[in-house]
This record gives structure tokens, sequence and C-alpha cells, in this order.
């Protein structure tokens, strides 16, 4: 799993960062109930049937090599056994790692709800473009224009501050509160996976969850 680099100082507004600073001056405990910080949200999307009774949480930064790898090469088949048959649901939060980063998660959030995941597909899977190319705004914009967002939407999306706030804000939380430090990081039903991220390692978890069900 790819390790944070570095803080996303610089990425929001200047009372963000303050509240944040706040809060590392104060010794906070690790939240007693990550059950609370993982129940689902309705900023959240879910990809699924939103009652199936196992629920996988990820965090994910776009820009992450392994996240992509996750989601090219295990998720397709995951939802194969799990999640087309009504077992599992997945919700991706983002925990951002970098700024092109930041930036296509406030994209794919701008999407119609029913988009987000074909957006972060195409993200992922076209993730060794866009991110190398010189202007990484201009390589998404040209990605999304391909799904319907117009460039107005686009340049509109990508000030929405109150947006990128939230994102940021919640990726601290997560590294604060749920001890999430790398990217991908899941957890089932609201346990940390620990498993190396294959269909294998997920087909033990899910299974023994699902018989226990």
């Amino acid at each position: 799993m790819r390790k944070i680099l570095f803080p996303l100082l610089g990425l929001v507004a200047v009372n963000v960062i303050s509240a944040w600073l706040v809060g590392l001056a104060v010794s906070r405990p690790v939240l007693a109930d990550a059950q609370s910080r993982l129940a689902i949200t309705q900023d959240d999307r879910i990809f699924g049937n939103p009652d199936a009774p196992i629920t996988i949480v990820e965090y994910a930064s776009l820009t992450c090599p392994h996240c992509a790898h996750f989601a090219n090469d295990v998720l397709p088949e995951l939802k194969k056994r799990w999640i087309d048959t009504g077992k599992a649901k997945l919700v991706l939060r983002d925990f951002p790692l970098d700024e092109p980063a930041l930036r296509a998660a406030m994209i794919a959030r701008c999407a119609p709800p029913d988009r987000f995941y074909a957006y972060v597909d195409t993200f992922f899977a076209t993730q060794d473009k866009w991110v190398m190319a010189r202007d990484y705004r201009e390589a998404l914009a040209r990605l999304v224009k391909l799904g319907g967002m117009s460039k107005e939407q686009f340049d509109k999306c990508l000030k929405n501050t109150a947006l990128e706030n939230k994102i940021v804000e919640e990726r601290l939380v997560a590294s604060k509160e749920l001890d999430v430090n790398s990217t991908p990081t899941f957890f089932i039903n609201g346990t940390k996976f620990t498993g190396a991220p294959t269909v294998e390692e997920f087909d033990k978890v899910l299974s023994d969850l699902s018989a226990k069900s």
C-alpha cells in the first residue's frame, strides 16, 4: 500500500488549516467506537445493493497505483462474486494523497451520484495518463467531457471550496480517528482489513462473515 509522503497543507482554506493545527495541539484519543465513523451517511456513494449485509469501506486516493490495481484487477472479480449477488456493498471514501487526487475526487463528487463510480473507474483506468500529463487538469477536463461534464461544470466544480474543505477534513478525520495511514485501506463491517488486497484474501474474510450472517 502507498504510504502518505506529505500532508495536504496549502490545499484548503485558512480556517480548515487552523482547525487542524489546533487539533494537533490537543491530545485526542482514537475513536473508541469506529462504527460511528464508518456508518454510511448521505454523502457516501454506495456501489451495490444498499441493503447488502456486508459493507466494505475503502479509503483511496485516485492517484494511488495500488488503489488503481485494486479497482482495475481485484474489484471486478469481487463485484461478480459478492456485490452483484447482493451479499456485499462497497463505499469508496476519498483519502487524497496529493493535489491531483484531491481535484479528481472533487470532480467525481460533482458528478451525478449514479455516475460517481463511472468517473472513479475512468480515473483509475487512465491513471497513468492524466497523473503524468504536463497539465493534469487539462487531461482531466478531456476525460470528463467524454462522461458528459462540460468545461463550465468542470471549472465550477474545482472552485467549490466547501467541497474541497469537506474532502480534506474527512481525510484528516480518517487519519486521526481511524488510523488510516496508507491507501488503499479497507474496513469490512467496521473491522480494519489487514490482509493483502487480493481476491483470495477478501474471499476468506467475506466468506466467514457471510457464514455468520
